[in-house]
């Protein structure tokens, strides 16, 4: 969840600038923390709905207790929905008939920062937002508000009743316990025997005996006994969300938001977004990672953190001696718009990948997403633990690669229905207690360099790639 600054309440509170307030959507705003903004009372956002999976997030701030109210119109071909929320928990007010305009209203709010989501139940187009509440609005230096400090007392409310279906195991406290988090860290697990170091090492002293909950579409909750053994967590709670509709329970979204660690299980990721990109699920994920908690996954659960996501929906999955043959092999399919963590911006993860012989794909996956992208790349039984400065180190027993370009990188030959040529492309090979920097591209290692050529049969240069 996000924050704003005094300074830009003061400053728009001060010089009255209409320019301060939005009047007119700026994407990409499609989660919580990259709200558009800031709203100010009565002055209305031109937007647009422009997929299916497009979703609208906006923040503004009041500055004293009073009602607030929100018209959404839009077009006749169309049904939106607006949801109404505070700077944690589920919403408190929405929209979600087929009126137009839709509006509603939440009566005596307390002062501070909310949010609203315009969604989409049908159809896409423009559409006009107006949020009247108590205060002019408030204003920021940059594009994006901060983010907030760990709520006081933790401050979720009770456990909502769980919803009929859903399979939720609690091993533990069925509270939650109120831990200080000091800033956010991911872990990515490379599928086939989970990282205990990982676990003991690194998640265990980031939490201090916090919550941790586990996110599946299917299986079962053998997590539960093994990640508490590991980190001494007050509790684990292995959730099964396998249809949208779980996904947007109000028990879902209190057990991930008040959590300290949510850790996404393997699986198939494509079935992870469908059932829950553009669901309260997505906007948790996003709140434990901004309140200073740890978001982590192996295998499918790896591939849905980064800002790119190899998503095989309806296809088969993507070999390298195949997806190098054709630029545009058909299993080479890359989604975004799940998670926006700033550590991961510009990035498409891998997996099981010495094992399996994913380096081909992985550079395909590259070039297609361009000289500025990365692939960071996990091997089975190993994990690459991310801390909030971009540093990370390596666990477990093999390696973590990390591709990217420079001003040597030669995309040779990139068209549709041609073989892959890929010259140059720097391969940093890390392994168990090595690391290598996100946010700025140092490592402890020194790179080499990998050229793809399709056209052979042998395509690798060097030979060996690992």
């Amino acid at each position: 969840m996000k924050a704003l600054s005094l300074l830009g309440v003061v400053a728009l509170l001060l010089c009255g600038n209409a320019q301060a307030c939005l009047q007119q959507e700026s994407e990409n705003n499609n989660n919580e923390s990259a709200a558009d903004g800031p709203l100010c009372s009565a002055t209305a956002v031109q937007a647009a709905i422009g997929s299916r999976t497009d979703q609208d997030w906006y923040y503004f701030d009041t500055t004293a207790t009073g009602d607030i109210s929100v018209s959404l119109s839009h077009g006749s071909n169309a049904d939106f929905d607006w949801f109404l929320y505070r700077a944690s928990g589920s919403y408190i007010a929405s929209g979600q008939s087929s009126s137009n305009p839709e509006t509603g209203s939440y009566v005596a709010s307390p002062a501070g920062p909310h949010f609203v989501k315009v969604t989409r139940y049908s159809g896409t187009g423009n559409y006009q937002l107006t949020v009247n509440f108590a205060g002019a609005g408030s204003g920021g230096g940059g594009t994006e508000p901060d983010p907030d400090p760990e709520p006081e007392n933790c401050s979720y409310g009770p456990r909502p009743s769980k919803p009929g279906g859903l399979a939720a195991t609690l091993l533990g406290s069925s509270n939650d316990v109120c831990v200080s988090l000091t800033s956010p860290a991911l872990l990515l697990m490379g599928g086939g025997t989970d990282v205990d170091a990982a676990f003991a090492n690194r998640i265990a002293p980031h939490i201090s005996g916090g919550n941790i909950v586990v996110l599946r579409t299917s299986g079962t909750d053998a997590y539960n006994d093994y990640l508490q053994g590991l980190t001494n967590a007050a509790s684990v709670e292995t959730l099964i969300i396998n249809t949208r509709t779980k996904a947007n329970s109000d028990y879902v979204d209190w057990a991930i938001r008040s959590a300290e660690f949510v850790f996404i299980a393997g699986g198939d990721q494509s079935d992870y977004l469908n059932q829950w990109q553009g669901t309260k699920v997505q906007d948790a994920l996003m709140h434990v990672y901004t309140k200073g908690g740890a978001v982590g996954g192996t295998s499918a659960g790896n591939h849905v953190l980064g800002q790119f996501i190899y998503d095989p929906d309806g296809v088969l999955g993507a070999i390298s001696s195949e997806a190098v043959t054709d630029f545009c092999h058909q299993t080479v399919n890359i989604s975004t718009d799940f998670l926006n963590v700033p550590l991961l911006s510009g990035i498409i993860t891998d997996t099981h990948f010495k094992q399996r012989d994913r380096m081909g794909r992985s550079a395909v996956f590259q070039a297609k997403l361009g000289s500025s992208s990365r692939v960071v790349a996990v091997s089975e039984a190993t994990s690459l633990f991310v801390s909030a400065d971009g540093s990370s180190v390596v666990d477990g027993s093999h390696e973590v690669y990390v591709l990217r370009a420079d001003s040597q990188t030669q995309y040779q030959q990139t068209s549709c229905g041609q073989p892959v040529i890929i010259n140059n492309l720097l391969r940093y090979k890390l392994l168990p207690g090595q690391s290598y920097n996100l946010l700025n591209n140092s490592s402890t290692v020194s790179p080499t360099r990998l050229s793809i050529d399709g056209r052979s049969g042998s395509f690798y240069n060097p030979t060996n790639p690992y």
